[in-house]
Formats: C-alpha cells, structure tokens, sequence
C-alpha cells in the first residue's frame, strides 16, 4: 500500500516539474525583450549624490528594523537593547522610548494612521503598541498569538488589521480588535522573512527561505503567483510604487526586479566585487532606484532600468540591517548593527 501511494506521489511530482518547465517555455516564447534593451535609449542617470543629513543615536545594541510613518516625519526602530524607539527625522528627538517584554526583536512597524506600532521577533508574538494614550506613555494594545516560529516581519493594512510573517513558514492576516487571526497563507517550504503590502491593499508579497517569493490574494486567501530566480534566502522584498512589480534581496548577492503582469524576472541587480547578501530593500518614489542594504555594512543604489550601480552610501560600521524611503521619497533611512540610524538625502 505505502509502495503504491509513493509511486504516486513521485508521478505527481514528476508532472508537476513537466508542467513547471512547460510554463517556462511558454514564457520564454513570451519575452520578446529584456528590460535593459528595452530601456536603452533612456538617458542614463547621473552619479546619485546623497549624504548624511540627520543621525539618529539612542539605542545600545544593534538595531534589525526600522519603518517609517505615513507623516513623512517620524519614524519606529527596534533593537535589541529591548527598546522601540519612535524618533521625529527632523529634530532627532525621540517622541516615545518603549520598554520591550521580549529583547530578541526582529521586526516593527507603524500604522498608516499614525495611531500604533508594532513589533515581533522570537518571542512568536506581535506585540501592538498605542502610541496616543491619555497618559502620553505608550502601551501595549494587543498581543497577537498563533505563530509557532519567530515574527520576521509585520505589516499594518488598517488600525485594525495587520499581517505578520514567520518562521513557522506561515503568513498571518489579524484582527486587532479582536485579538484573532483571521486568515493563514501556507505555501512557502521555508522560513518567510519578509513582506510587502501593495499599494491597493488587496494582495501582498513574501519572500522566503525557499528562495521564492510568492504573491497572495488577501481577499482569497490564496497564493496567485510564485516567482523563482534566486539561488539562496530571499531576506526583502518590496513591491514597485504603482503595485506591478516588487523588489527583493537575496544571501546570493543579488536584487532582483520580478513583474506581476508578465510573470518575469525582469531585472537583476549585481555587481563582480559584491559577494555578501542583502538585507532589505526600498524604491525610490518614482521607482527609479533601488536602495538596497548589505551585510558589508554599505547601502548600494541601482538603476532599476539599466541594471548599474549609481552610488554606494559608506557611513555605518557595521551591517546595514534595515532600510526605508518616507513616503514623500525625499529621505532614505539607515539602520544597522553599529545601533545608528542614518537619514540620507
């Protein structure tokens, strides 16, 4: 019995990879270019000159993640001193100093509405955060409980709902209120890093240890797309600014521009003298550029048309762990081991 049910199996893998080449071939027959001959005869971009405009010190120990608010002012950084520190760019001050339950944090996030932060990371858990108290102290709201492997990135949709991604190879939609999951994607074979929401808030983006990312429907539930190129762990991954592209970065040194409408790779973005892997990843406003940081403590700035390197920031001392554009493009964020925030412009 067992022998038979293991022939089967081995028969239904073998016509799925039949199949998975099928639609390689067919969209290979598709690509009639690339995105670098089709973007030839645009100008190429000048030399990006951006230097250090604000540093932002406070915490004690590296910081793994940083996300700007919606206000273009502020922003949320976690480290594991144990402390979410919510900072004002511009002034450098620090508006809310929040003492963490769990020290081993790898990931936060602000609400669009300004409201609440959040953050995760060994602990299993998301931990919300009201930051507009009547006591002016921030507190937790919710503590949000059905991974089984640590929180590697958060995601506020609403007030109300936020996704999470994990170890446990699982994606999570919540209700905050509630306390509750709503909604699980499983598809992903290893550890889900990252994620990104899109523009129109109805699909996101993972990008695992599996070396894939994969494009879900939140009203559906269901993984839509899945895209494969990488040789190693996707640890970023970002969607394009109009929502029909993302960005992700890989351990295996490369970038890579995948494509929802053509189902692509359409780009990659690498260099002979990088050999160290990516962290995190952000476009420009305009999706022009590519900011991408690495374990070898640089931030490298890439042309997304034409593939090329247009600037390396040097300023932190240690791996560059995080990164983020505020959302009205004018200012790029640096986090890193050296426990630095850098704002770039």
């Amino acid at each position: 019995m067992s022998s038979d049910l293991n022939d089967r199996v081995l028969a239904a893998r073998r016509e799925a990879e039949q199949l998975r080449d099928r639609l390689k071939q067919t969209r290979e027959k598709l690509a009639d270019t690339t995105l670098r001959d089709a973007a030839s005869s645009v100008s190429t971009l000048p030399k990006v000159a951006m230097k250090v405009r604000r540093t932002l010190k406070g915490h004690l120990a590296k910081i793994y993640a940083m996300h700007w608010a919606a206000d273009e002012r502020h922003l949320v950084s976690a480290s594991q001193d144990g402390k979410l520190i919510v900072w004002d760019a511009f002034s450098t001050n620090k508006t809310h100093a929040i003492p963490l339950r769990s020290s081993w944090v790898m990931t936060c996030a602000y609400a669009p509405s300004g409201n609440f932060v959040a953050c995760g990371g060994l602990d299993n858990l998301c931990s919300i955060y009201n930051l507009k108290t009547k006591e002016g102290a921030a507190k937790v709201a919710r503590e949000l409980s059905a991974h089984t492997g640590y929180l590697s990135c958060c995601r506020f949709i609403s007030d109300r709902q936020i996704l999470t991604s994990s170890g446990d190879m699982s994606c999570m939609l919540w209700d905050i209120d509630a306390g509750v999951k709503i909604m699980e994607f499983n598809d992903h074979t290893g550890d889900v890093m990252s994620l990104s929401l899109s523009p129109n808030k109805s699909i996101f983006v993972s990008g695992a240890c599996d070396a894939t990312a994969k494009v879900w429907d939140i009203r559906s539930g269901r993984c839509v797309q899945s895209f494969r190129g990488h040789e190693s762990d996707i640890n970023a991954v970002q969607f394009f600014p109009n929502g029909d592209a993302f960005g992700t970065g890989s351990d295996d040194a490369s970038c890579r521009l995948f494509d929802l409408r053509a189902d692509r790779e359409l780009n990659q973005y690498t260099h002979d003298n990088i050999l160290c892997g990516i962290t995190s990843v952000a476009f420009s406003s305009s999706g022009r550029l590519l900011f991408a940081g690495y374990d070898d403590f640089n931030c490298n700035v890439w042309d997304v048309l034409k593939g090329t390197r247009v600037a390396t920031l040097s300023g932190h001392d240690n791996r560059v762990s995080c990164l983020g554009v505020s959302s009205d493009g004018m200012a790029l964020a640096t986090g890193s081991w050296d426990s630095l925030l850098k704002v770039w412009a």
